[in-house]
């Protein structure tokens, strides 16, 4: 296990940088998924079109093509930027598509009578999400956007193999083949970061279904 003991601080620096991709994903694939979201229930027929062809879109194109696409077609059409940027930015916009469908159904599970009585006090329908709506759907879809974001943490792992330097993956890669230790404890080290990240997380998505159960 000399692998990982010897290079605690390169695990360490690889599970920050994880992190780091992680929450700018997180951040942005919420503003989006969000947007979307709205796209979908709205009462405009392009905007519920666009919404409709976003998220088939990004649901069914694999990561990998999403990834490839922006790392490697964006900048053959001038477009440039770094590694880090591009996974972020694949990352976020695929999971975008999932955190609309989980907002779409906090929003559905929102009982009529509750529009209804925003319509009958004047708010129109931006109005309505914002105020009303949209704060009871996030209560309700806390727990399915934890486990979206828990999938996110290990769809990371694919943005690493685009040239993001500093994550686990890289770290696995940096291992085993410029430093020429064992694949299996290099492995064992990358397994072991990427749960550092999840379990808690998933601890955290428990805790919040518990407390979203006691609440209704």
């Amino acid at each position: 296990m000399d692998a990982i003991t010897d290079n605690l601080d390169l695990f360490g620096r690889g599970v920050l940088k994880t992190l780091e991709i992680c929450v700018w994903a997180a951040v942005l694939s919420l503003v989006v998924g969000t947007v979307v979201a709205v796209f979908r229930v709205s009462p405009l027929l392009p905007l519920r079109a666009a919404g409709t062809t976003w998220v088939n879109t990004f649901r069914n194109c694999p990561l990998t093509m999403v990834l490839f696409f922006l790392a490697f077609g964006l900048p053959e059409a001038g477009v440039h930027g770094t590694f880090f940027g591009f996974g972020v930015t694949g990352l976020a916009l695929y999971t975008s598509a999932f955190v609309c469908e989980a907002i779409r159904s906090g929003v559905n599970s929102v009982a009529v009578g509750q529009a209804e009585a925003a319509r009958a006090i004047g708010l129109g329908f931006g109005k309505s999400l914002r105020h009303v709506i949209l704060p009871q759907a996030f209560r309700t879809v806390l727990p399915p956007l934890g486990n979206v974001y828990i999938a996110m943490i290990k769809n990371s792992a694919i943005v690493g193999a685009f040239g993001v330097i500093g994550d686990l993956f890289w770290v696995g890669q940096t291992l085993t083949g410029a430093r020429g230790y064992g694949a299996l404890p290099v492995l064992l080290g990358v397994t072991a970061g990427y749960l550092i990240l999840t379990l808690p997380a998933g601890a955290a998505v428990a805790r919040i279904e518990r407390t979203v159960a006691i609440a209704r």
